[in-house]
């Protein structure tokens, strides 16, 4: 079977693992690095040759390089406007984009200046583009605990359109129980608890995210396959994985798209969804990722759809925006 380009890129859409900073396009990268000269090429050439990852710790160093180009509220505003817009592009309706304030406050960015500016980005993303937006705030694994409580004390300053509390960064070295105390708080505040794991470690990691964390959605959790008690029991109660297939090649997660464990998720009956994690930085699009799971999963249009209805059904938007965009879908579908 095939499906085409155009009638991925027709289809409406919700995106559920999608990083702030990761987003930035090589156009809005090369504005900031020639607002803040340093380490990160504004020549777009040597942008495509810097995004060329060794592994997942050499994309760690290139990432943070990233934001740290991110240093003032018009930084901030600016980035999170372009990226909606480019979401419109593709026919992305909805999207919980992961920001990681703690990042952005060590850069110089007050947490109170940080909300201001993403909200007014929101605001006017979808008055522009007609894209809705809701917030996870995601703890950088590699700094620890501290990290992880800061960014509970910046949930006095959250917005109503933050809707979930993650975990990011690496996998390697940073045991997932020393963050229970910290997602235990986000969770009493009412968060949903949607850490990344099994992305570069084993099936462990996602039991730890599952037991500890309160897991409620599993960022890429690649690894799942490996555990038959594990893939079980994320089938048997249909916890959503977030599956970013290109991100995983770049990233050496995975070896090759041929061996990706999405197949095995997916012919298991998991709640499969489809992502596109750092796209610009991935040389991807969300659209190209549908065009990379109807090829792996061999769906017809039929099938790709009821993948983005996964999606919808996967996030947290309200009960009639949900059936709204699921509507939609259908719709799309059936004028094929």
């Amino acid at each position: 079977m095939s499906v085409s380009e155009s009638f991925v890129a027709g289809l409406p859409k919700a995106e559920l693992h999608v990083h702030h900073v990761g987003s930035a396009s090589p156009r809005i990268v090369s504005a900031l690095a020639e607002r803040h000269p340093g380490t990160v090429p504004s020549d777009p050439d040597e942008l495509r040759e810097f995004y060329t990852f060794r592994d997942f710790g050499h994309f760690i160093e290139v990432y943070l390089s990233v934001v740290d180009l991110v240093r003032d509220a018009e930084d901030v505003r600016m980035l999170t406007y372009e990226i909606a817009a480019d979401m419109a592009a593709q026919n992305i309706r909805y999207a919980e984009l992961t920001c990681t304030p703690f990042t952005n406050v060590r850069a110089g960015v007050p947490i109170e200046a940080f909300v201001e500016a993403v909200e007014d980005a929101r605001t006017a993303a979808q008055r522009d583009h007609g894209v809705r937006l809701q917030w996870i705030w995601d703890v950088p694994g590699e700094f620890g605990v501290a990290a992880a409580e800061a960014t509970v004390s910046y949930l006095d300053h959250a917005p109503p359109s933050l809707i979930g509390f993650g975990l990011g960064g690496p996998e390697v070295g940073v045991p997932r129980p020393q963050f229970k105390p910290s997602f235990d708080q986000a969770r009493a505040r009412g968060l949903h608890s949607i850490p990344h794991a099994g992305e570069t470690t084993g099936p462990e990691t996602v039991w730890d995210a599952l037991r500890l964390l309160g897991a409620e959605r599993i960022g890429h959790g690649t690894s799942s396959t490996q555990d038959p008690e594990l893939l079980a029991h994320l089938v048997e109660h249909q916890v959503p994985l977030e599956v970013c297939p290109t991100s995983n090649i770049a990233t050496r997660a995975v070896p090759d798209l041929t061996e990706h464990p999405i197949k095995e998720m997916y012919a298991a009956g998991a709640l499969v969804t489809i992502n596109s994690d750092d796209p610009p930085m991935f040389g991807t699009t969300l659209n190209k990722e549908y065009l990379i799971a109807a090829d792996l999963l061999d769906l017809d249009e039929a099938g790709v759809g009821e993948l983005a209805k996964n999606a919808v059904r996967a996030s947290y938007m309200s009960d009639t925006a949900k059936e709204g965009l699921i509507r939609d879908i259908s719709e799309h579908v059936a004028s094929v």
